[in-house]
């Protein structure tokens, strides 16, 4: 742990810390000043120097181990008295796992723990004394040229390859968890919220679990994490170090988040040549489509040593292609409409791993009463509704806030039928739209005629006779015209009523994949009241 004061700052902090041009006349941070708690003895050994530093999950305090005469750094559980008892022990149950994520460690760049100390329940994490500062409060001064960064950034890959293969996910890489020790010394610390493999989630209370900028789109979206979650995190400090701005720090989290899904980095200025292809590579969108440590390495190897032979494999990388949120139209989908709902921070906490269980992890079920029918939808897809002027009021949307893919459902009444737009069954109906689909389009969903169908006539519902489709076309936006896809599934009650159900999601790029699996969830676990 540094002992410059340079600990961090909390990890839903988005602007944790602003970053300016070189400065010659930068005056270096004083040394960390004694505070009230100094003094005191934990554990009948380490007795409190001065605080170094804060973060979300604890204080950091300059130490000295009295039983072996050597200075440590101490971090002090820090939890809100409010906190429901339950909610204090996932806290501390969080602390005993970063200790023991950052224990069964072996490697120069993670930061040694040597004890955990339980006082009055609550575990006090000791580990080494890292003399320096972290890169986050080096920033500050100014940016870093590329040889340093990818020195930085070698060895903070040291590290996370040392994590993954023990099992252990960081999940929280960024400037403020990274040290820079003496003699050159790197260290990546703050294991405080890592998913060790085969140990039970805790649910974070109240926050992110992660900082916003720093997450991979994979766990906004609520899909599963792996090893190339935290290289898109140090893809995002490699880029930071070196450009002089954080390429997805918004004014807000929700606009931050927004950014990481859909916005694309200007390419790299400052990083040119190996280092520029590795951020590239690490900022794809899709973590299929990054290059392995192996390549990031080979890599930055190269971009600290200029002078070395490039590597006889390079990484074909190109920049995330731009993505600008699309906002629907009242008249969408069919006749349905879908509202695009800006999002509310509350809505991202469920950052969880997907199906593992009868839903995806992370969703919810929703229940429309008036449409008699329950749908499966992430949790934080935000919902829309007819407006006071619509003259369709029977359908309902859930929308992914950056508006790339939603999910409607829309109920045309055998009742209100007047003019007999329902057909006898929904295959039949299914291939009436399909030929307005081919030779009319479809004005709502801004679709020209010639749109390609994939029917699946043999689709059922509870035994009973279905229909399903998959539609791909191009938009007829002149200025900007954009693959689409939908899968749009019918059913037709006993009654006469019929139910259409459409997701729709880009036809191309990094939420193409994304979207057919919510489309084949939302799908499988449609359950209409009367069918």
């Amino acid at each position: 742990m540094s002992s410059d004061g340079g600990v961090g700052h909390p990890a839903d902090d988005t602007t944790s810390f602003v970053l300016q041009p070189p400065s010659p006349n930068a005056v270096p941070q004083p040394p960390a000043v004694p505070t009230q708690g100094t003094g005191r003895l934990i554990a009948g050994r380490y007795r409190l120097l001065a605080k170094l530093g804060h973060g979300g999950m604890g204080t950091v305090w300059r130490a000295k181990d009295e039983m072996v005469d050597r200075e440590v750094a101490v971090k002090e559980p820090r939890v809100p008295d409010h906190l429901p008892e339950r909610e204090r022990a996932n806290a501390f149950e969080r602390m005993r796992r970063e200790a023991r994520a950052a224990a069964r460690l072996d490697h120069p760049a993670v930061v040694d723990v040597h004890d955990v100390a339980v006082v009055d329940g609550r575990p006090w994490i000791v580990m080494e004394l890292v003399h320096g500062r972290s890169l986050g409060g080096a920033l500050q001064e100014g940016t870093l040229d590329a040889r340093e960064a990818a020195r930085i950034g070698l060895q903070v890959l040291g590290a996370l390859e040392a994590a993954h293969a023990a099992g252990v996910l960081h999940r929280d890489v960024k400037p403020d968890n990274v040290l820079l020790g003496r003699y050159d010394r790197v260290v990546l610390t703050d294991f405080g919220i890592a998913q060790i493999e085969g140990e039970t989630n805790l649910t974070d209370t109240g926050g992110f679990v992660g900082s916003p900028e720093y997450i991979a789109p994979e766990r906004v979206l609520g899909q599963r994490p792996g090893p190339a979650s935290d290289l898109w995190s140090l893809g995002v400090v490699l880029y930071t170090a070196t450009e002089g701005v954080s390429p997805f720090r918004r004014s807000n989290t929700p606009a931050t988040l927004q950014s990481v899904l859909n916005a694309a980095p200007a390419a790299p200025a400052a990083a040119r040549g190996p280092l520029s292809e590795a951020i590239n590579g690490l900022l794809h969108k899709d973590p299929a489509r990054r290059p392995t440590a192996a390549q990031v390495r080979a890599l930055l190897e190269t971009a600290a040593n200029p002078q070395a032979p490039e590597p006889t494999q390079r990484v074909q990388v190109t920049a995330p292609a731009t993505r600008s949120p699309r906002r629907l139209g009242r008249k969408a989908w069919l006749g349905a409409g879908a509202a695009v709902v800006a999002a509310a921070v509350a809505g991202y906490l469920l950052l969880a791993d997907p199906f593992a269980g009868p839903l995806p992890d992370g969703w919810a079920k929703r229940t429309d009463a008036k449409l008699g029918v329950t749908l499966a939808v992430p949790a934080a897809y935000q919902p829309g509704h007819p407006e006071k002027d619509d003259t369709d009021k029977n359908w309902v949307s859930y929308t992914d806030w950056s508006g790339s893919i939603a999910i409607v459902v829309h109920l045309a009444r055998r009742s209100d039928d007047s003019q007999h737009e329902i057909l006898s069954n929904a295959t039949a109906q299914m291939l009436d739209d399909n030929e307005k689909f081919r030779n009319e389009g479809a004005y709502e969903l801004d679709m020209p005629k010639g749109a390609k169908t994939d029917p699946d006539k043999n689709a059922t519902y509870h035994g009973r006779a279905a229909a399903r489709n998959t539609v791909v076309y191009t938009t007829d936006d002149s200025q900007n015209p954009r693959p689409r896809e939908l899968q749009i599934f019918y059913y037709r009650t006993k009654s006469g009523d019929l139910y259409k159900l459409t997701v729709s999601y880009p036809g191309k790029g990094d939420f193409t994949a994304r979207g057919r699996d919510v489309a084949k969830a939302a799908i499988a676990n449609l359950d209409i009241k009367k069918p």
